[in-house]
């Protein structure tokens, strides 16, 4: 189930229309509710904070220049994350291809809570460490997957899209996200078997 309330897309659309007659200011009205959601998955998705910032940047700029090409009858949301999506993809692309060039960092604190799953109060010095090596090893699971199981796991499980919502957003059938959901499971509980006991 998405996060968002319908008003929210309706929000969104306003902005969009007023964006589109030449009120910029609605970018910022839209930057200021969608812009650390989408840094947030493209940190998921290149495991770079630095390029996901880049990434993030260049998805608003991408909003701006295809504003008059917005739909009224879609969900921004989606189509904000089709764009953020396409450009991770081009990017884990060039970076493949220009493996020398690529200088990963850890992605930063904000991050470090992904697949941590520590109960409230205050852990033991022993939990901490523990709970840090967890997110870790989840981080660099992920990060093994295949672009399109990687997609469709970090969409649905920590974007909380619905396949129906995540589909649109990959241009993909539910049922092909829905097995590439099952195939990145399948990965993650092999890759991460040592942590699930």
């Amino acid at each position: 189930m998405s996060r968002e309330a319908p008003d929210a897309d309706a929000r969104d659309r306003a902005a969009m229309k007023r964006l589109a007659a030449g009120h910029e200011a609605a970018l910022d009205e839209l930057m200021a509710c969608h812009a650390t959601p989408v840094f947030q998955f493209l940190c998921r998705m290149v495991g770079n904070a630095d390029d996901a910032n880049d990434l993030a940047q260049e998805t608003f700029v991408r909003v701006y220049k295809s504003r008059h090409r917005f739909r009224a009858d879609e969900k921004f949301s989606t189509w904000l994350f089709t764009i953020a999506a396409n450009l991770a993809r081009n990017h884990l692309r060039w970076r493949r291809r220009h493996p020398a060039l690529s200088l990963e960092t850890p992605i930063g604190d904000s991050q470090s809570s992904l697949g941590n799953t520590l109960s409230a109060g205050s852990p033991l010095p022993s939990e901490s460490l523990l709970a840090t090596e967890r997110a870790a090893a989840v981080r660099a699971a992920i990060g093994k997957l295949p672009p399109d199981l990687r997609e469709a796991i970090v969409l649905c499980e920590w974007e909380e899209r619905s396949v129906a919502e995540a589909a649109a957003i990959l241009r993909a059938t539910p049922k092909a996200v829905e097995s590439r959901l099952y195939r990145a499971r399948q990965l993650l509980r092999e890759r991460l078997k040592k942590w699930l006991n």
